[in-house]
């Protein structure tokens, strides 16, 4: 009797949220939701997860298989191991507080820092990024090298990638290391981005219900674009402060659903 109580509930609740069946983006990235995430786990070769203690480390398979494999590039190439920061929350939508984004599963923030050569949960958990910009000069910082090229080189090779946000100054330098390459139409310059890179990826083949970004612009993007991006230090983000929470209006299927 009891299984056939539990039968009828699981059937209500499918026919409640008929989209669960199978894991979903739903929505965009600043006003969505997620259906059955997967977690990445606290560690694997080549990345370790900060602030775990925030849940904010689920996404969509196709983020976590993208994050594992750029951290087996990693560990192949012998480079020190990546720190993942917020992804998003299990059933996505906004955060109490942060980002406006990250809200169906695609996007996920990679340190720029380099780990200390031993490193443990504690101090994942109160570790601090490192800004790769000296803002006062508006110049790169020393702490920008091969390692962090190459990192972002990494992770913006991968077709899944629809973009990567950098800071201005970094987007020039990968112009001027990586000349010509393709993948550099991915690096859009955003200011707020000096200690870490944006990942975001494009919607997962099949899913319906998520809403794709506009295209970046066919280029590299290290002409023109790149130098009113440069020339425009006033435009830079003040980390400093606290912004109101983002309560967008979010897609039907994610109300109710996300807590």
């Amino acid at each position: 009797m009891k299984q056939w109580i539990r039968l009828l509930g699981l059937i209500v609740f499918s026919a409640l949220l008929p989209n669960t069946v199978v894991a979903q983006a739903v929505g965009g990235y600043a006003a969505g939701c997620q259906f059955n995430a997967q977690a990445l786990p606290p560690f694997g070769p080549g990345f370790y997860v900060l602030r775990a203690s925030r849940e904010r480390y689920y996404g969509q398979s196709s983020l976590i298989e993208y994050l594992q494999n750029l951290g087996n590039k990693l560990d192949q190439a012998q480079f020190p191991a990546m720190l993942v920061a917020d992804m998003a929350k299990e059933r996505g939508g906004p955060f109490a507080y942060g980002h406006r984004s990250h809200q169906s599963g695609l996007d996920a923030d990679i340190w720029l820092r380099t780990p200390p050569h031993t490193i443990d949960s504690r101090q994942l958990e109160t570790l601090s990024a490192q800004d790769m910009v000296n803002h006062s000069h508006y110049t790169l910082s020393p702490h920008f090298k091969d390692q962090q090229r190459l990192l972002i080189a990494l992770a913006a090779q991968d077709p899944k990638v629809s973009r990567i946000f950098v800071h201005p100054l970094i987007k020039q330098a990968m112009c001027k290391a990586y000349g010509d390459a393709p993948w550099l139409s991915r690096l859009r310059p955003w200011f707020g981005h000096s200690k870490h890179i944006h990942v975001r990826l494009h919607c997962p083949t099949g899913d319906s219900h998520c809403e794709p970004q506009a295209p970046v612009t066919p280029g590299t993007g290290c002409g023109s674009e790149l130098a009113s991006w440069i020339n425009d230090k006033d435009g830079r983000l003040s980390s400093g402060g606290k912004r109101k929470p983002y309560r967008p209006t979010l897609p039907k299927q994610c109300q109710g659903w996300v807590k």
